[in-house]
């Protein structure tokens, strides 16, 4: 029995807002139905006394300590920079 019909697949593309034809619809069935299957495959597995987790290692915070440092000089940066006005990096407008 599949676990997963066209009229599905077909459901879920219109929610998607995606134009499948009836080759992608047959293509789709299949391989949802696989990736169903090998989902329902950890159903077999005895999870009794295994605490759930985020992560398979016990990791926390590992971003640096925040530190102030010296910033760059302003007119190092400048000479960088393609085109600047003012002490500022000039760009190209994004907005019409």
């Amino acid at each position: 029995m599949a676990r997963i019909t066209k009229d599905q697949v077909k459901h879920v593309a219109h929610l998607a807002r995606l134009s499948v034809s009836e080759e992608e619809v047959n293509t789709f069935t299949e391989q949802l139905d696989a990736i169903i299957g090998f989902a329902e495959q950890l159903n077999e597995l005895d999870t009794d006394g295994v605490e759930p987790t985020t992560h398979v290692l016990d990791i926390h915070n590992v971003l640096r300590e925040d530190e102030q440092r010296p910033s760059l000089d302003r007119e190092e940066v400048l000479k960088n920079a393609p085109d600047h006005e003012e002490g500022q990096v000039k760009v190209p407008s994004v907005l019409e």
